[in-house]
C-alpha cells in the first residue's frame, strides 16, 4: 500500500479499507461480492450480471494478461469496481491490446489494490454481502464519514430491476460463433434453428454458444412480450443471465415466460433466466447470504450423479422447497445444496443456475446447448 492511500473502501458498518487506486477516479456505491476464479477478470467485469456490484478477486494476481476487445462479454465493464490484493502488473500476453488500468479508466470504473482480500472475503462470508462506497482520489483526500453514509444509503439489490438497465435498446441478429484457434471467431452460415433470446443481460459467449450449435439468434429486449416473440416464429426461446432481483424483473417478464412455456416451444434459461422460469412455474426465489461467484463450483446432476465444475455468478437462488409438482430439480450445488437446475416434466423446458458457456470457466456443461438444439430438432422433425 502507498504511503498516502489513494483509494478507500467504506462499508456500511463503518469498517474502512485503504489501498492504491487505479482506473477511474470518483466514488461508486454498490453491493460487495467476492469471486474465486483464477482467470477471466475481464469477462467477469463485463458480465452484465455484476451490475450494482463491486467485485473482490480472491486470486491475487490480476492484470497479468491485460485486456482485449475479443474478451468483452458486453461493450464496457458493468461491475462498479474491482478490488485486488496486488497492484495490477504490466500485461504479458500476446492477445493484449491494453493494460487493465487504462481499460478501467476509459470505462469510468474504479480499481483498488493493496487490500487484504482474505480478510475482506471472510467479512463477506460471515456478515453477508455488505453495501459499500468505493472511492479513488489521486490526492488521497477522503471524507470517511460521508463515504460511510453513502454506503448506508445504497438501497441494495433486493427489489431492484437491473435487467432493464443492461438490456439491449432494440432487437438485433447474432450469428458469431465461439472463438477457436487459429481463426478466432466464426460465423454461423447454415443455421438449423430459429431462436429468440431474451436479453436480461446476456453475455456474448452465451449467444456464440447458441450460434455454434446451429441457431439463428434474434435478440429481444428484456421487456419483450409474448406477442413480440411469437411474431418471429421461433423454434425455441432462450432466457439469458442478468443482474438484480428476479422478483422485480419477473413482474413484467414472468407472464411472457409463462405464455412461452404454454406454447409448447422448447425453452432454455440460464442464471436470471433460470430463476424467472422457476417463478413462472410457481416457485419463489430468495436472496443469498453472499451468493455464488467463481469458476470452480461443483454441481451434481441428479439423474446420474455426475459432477460438473461450473462457473457461477448469482446472489439470488430458487427455493427448491417451493418447486411445484411437475417441476423436477435436475442439479444441486455441492457447496451448499442450493438449487442449480430444473426441468418441466415431459416438456422441452429446462434451465440452470450456472453459466455453461464457460467464459470464464470450465466446459463441463457445454452439452446443455446441444440439449437445447436437440429439443428443437425433435419438435420440428
Amino acid at each position: 500500500m502507498p504511503d498516502t492511500p489513494t483509494a478507500c473502501l467504506a462499508l456500511a458498518d463503518g469498517t474502512v479499507f485503504y489501498g492504491r487506486g487505479f482506473g477511474a477516479s470518483g466514488v461508486a456505491e454498490a453491493e460487495l461480492c467476492f469471486n474465486t476464479a483464477m482467470t477471466g477478470y475481464q469477462e467477469i467485469m463485463t458480465d452484465p450480471s455484476y451490475a450494482g456490484q463491486v467485485v473482490t478477486f480472491t486470486f491475487p494476481h490480476i492484470g497479468n494478461t491485460g485486456t482485449t476487445p475479443e474478451d468483452d462479454e458486453t461493450g464496457d465493464p458493468v461491475a462498479a469496481g474491482m478490488i485486488v490484493k496486488w497492484d495490477p502488473t504490466e500485461p504479458s500476453n500476446w492477445r493484449a491490446t491494453r493494460d487493465l488500468e487504462g481499460w478501467l479508466a476509459s470505462a469510468g470504473r474504479i480499481g483498488m489494490g493493496g487490500v487484504d482480500t482474505r480478510r475482506l472475503t471472510r467479512a463477506i462470508r460471515q456478515q453477508g454481502a455488505p453495501h459499500v462506497a468505493l472511492a479513488h482520489d489521486p490526492d488521497g483526500d477522503f471524507d470517511i464519514e460521508a463515504l460511510v453514509a453513502r454506503a448506508r444509503a445504497f438501497r441494495g439489490l433486493e427489489g431492484m430491476d437491473l435487467a432493464g438497465q443492461v438490456t439491449c435498446a432494440q432487437s438485433y441478429r447474432w450469428d458469431q460463433t465461439k472463438w477457436a484457434w487459429p481463426d478466432g471467431f466464426g460465423t454461423q452460415n447454415a443455421p438449423r434453428h430459429k431462436v429468440v433470446a431474451i436479453d436480461f443481460g446476456a453475455k456474448r459467449n452465451i449467444l456464440r454458444s447458441l450460434a455454434s450449435v446451429g441457431c439463428d439468434v434474434t435478440v429481444l429486449p428484456a421487456t419483450a412480450t409474448a406477442e413480440d416473440v411469437k411474431a418471429l416464429s421461433p423454434d425455441g426461446v432462450f432466457l439469458s443471465n442478468g443482474p438484480g432481483d428476479p422478483a422485480a424483473t419477473g413482474e413484467y417478464a414472468v407472464p411472457m415466460i409463462r405464455e412461452m412455456v404454454d406454447s409448447g416451444l422448447p425453452v432454455f434459461g440460464i442464471c436470471l433466466g433460470h430463476q424467472m422460469l422457476a417463478m413462472a412455474m410457481g416457485a419463489r426465489t430468495v436472496k443469498m447470504n453472499h451468493g455464488h461467484h467463481g469458476a470452480n463450483h461443483p454441481v451434481q446432476r441428479r439423474a446420474d450423479g455426475k459432477v460438473e465444475i461450473t462457473s457461477m455468478n448469482h446472489g439470488f437462488t430458487v427455493d427448491a422447497q417451493s418447486l411445484p409438482e411437475g417441476v423436477e430439480e435436475t442439479h444441486v450445488s455441492l457447496f451448499d445444496g442450493s438449487n442449480c437446475g430444473i426441468r418441466l416434466s415431459g416438456r422441452p423446458v429446462f434451465s440452470v443456475q450456472y453459466h455453461p458457456e464457460a467464459s470464464p470457466g470450465p466446459h463441463d456443461s457445454a452439452y446443455l446447448f446441444d440439449d437445447f438444439s436437440a429439443a428443437m430438432t425433435a419438435r420440428t422433425s
